[in-house]
């Protein structure tokens, strides 16, 4: 099967009332441990590229590893762009054969991010790609993207009607108390759900998205630390609230942070308790692993998309 874009995902998510995981890649054992997972629970699936996954894998590497994962499955797959910073980069994404990118002008006044990201949709929109944008600033640190906490700001309800209605994108990341990073909350979570369900109301029919939705799964934080990590006060999205916004409209939750602890988590493992092993394989293999099985909980147990295709 080729790539698909996000539109008709999207659909059937919003009416079945659960999220589509996007899941960034950064090499093979990642997307081999998304993807297996992802054949195994019966669910749709994004895989999406950073500027960061662009600049270490390249973009070709990247393509072609998507590629393969298409030819050993038949899921329907969307290869999207992540926090695309300018017109230039989406512009080569679209060119180089994603069928999905995000454009964040969030950094720039309500009516400069509008321009930008018109720009962007009209050229995607002409070759058949779909496009996501942000309105709002999430706190945190997520490879280029850095937002002091004093400077988050959440997504107005109005603007995030102007700005869908202006611009004609596809999708929204909207800003309810999410952050980037493993440390995302220094007290009690707390995500804005009347803002969201507000928006949603709102927006009858159209497609919302999380970004640092990471949950920082304790188990990975506490064996990090137990074999030589120091990730002392790592914090997360409970996963009972990432259910509950998939009911209020939220068709795509972001997933990076915990796919870099499962691995990290399980490679300081394996090496602390095989220390003559010095194959690659073995303790890459073993985060594959950990991937896989930390993405299908979250599909059959967090965004409700098991058996969905």
């Amino acid at each position: 099967m080729p790539l698909v874009t996000t539109k008709e995902m999207f659909k059937k998510a919003y009416e079945g009332h659960y999220a589509v995981g996007a899941f960034n890649v950064n090499n093979m054992e990642i997307v081999q441990g998304i993807v297996d997972a992802a054949k195994e629970e019966e669910s749709p699936l994004i895989l999406q590229v950073s500027a960061g996954a662009r600049k270490y894998a390249k973009h070709a590497y990247l393509i072609h590893l998507v590629q393969a994962a298409l030819e050993d499955t038949d899921l329907p797959i969307a290869l999207h762009l992540d926090h695309g910073a300018d017109f230039e980069i989406c512009k080569a994404c679209v060119d180089g054969g994603f069928t999905s990118v995000m454009i964040d002008g969030s950094k720039y006044p309500f009516e400069e991010n509008i321009e930008l990201t018109k720009r962007v949709v009209d050229y995607a929109h002409s070759k058949g790609v779909v496009v996501e944008a942000e309105l709002g600033k999430l706190a945190g640190v997520e490879d280029a993207v850095k937002v002091n906490t004093k400077d988050a700001t959440y997504t107005d309800p109005d603007q995030a009607v102007e700005f869908v209605e202006r611009t004609g994108v596809d999708s929204l990341a909207i800003a309810i108390g999410t952050s980037h990073g493993a440390y995302k909350f220094k007290g009690k979570p707390e995500l804005d759900f009347a803002r969201l369900e507000k928006i949603s109301n709102l927006l009858p029919n159209f497609p919302l998205v999380l970004h640092g939705a990471s949950t920082v799964i304790p188990a990975f934080v506490e064996e990090c630390n137990r074999y030589g990590g120091k990730l002392d006060g790592a914090q997360g999205v409970p996963e009972d609230m990432l259910l509950k916004a998939g009911k209020y409209g939220v068709c795509k939750i972001n997933i990076d942070t915990d796919l870099r602890l499962a691995m990290t988590a399980s490679i300081r493992k394996y090496l602390a308790e095989h220390q003559e092993d010095f194959d690659p394989r073995s303790y890459l293999g073993a985060g594959r692993q950990a991937i896989k099985d930390m993405v299908s909980h979250k599909m059959r147990d967090v965004l409700n998309s098991s058996h969905r295709l």
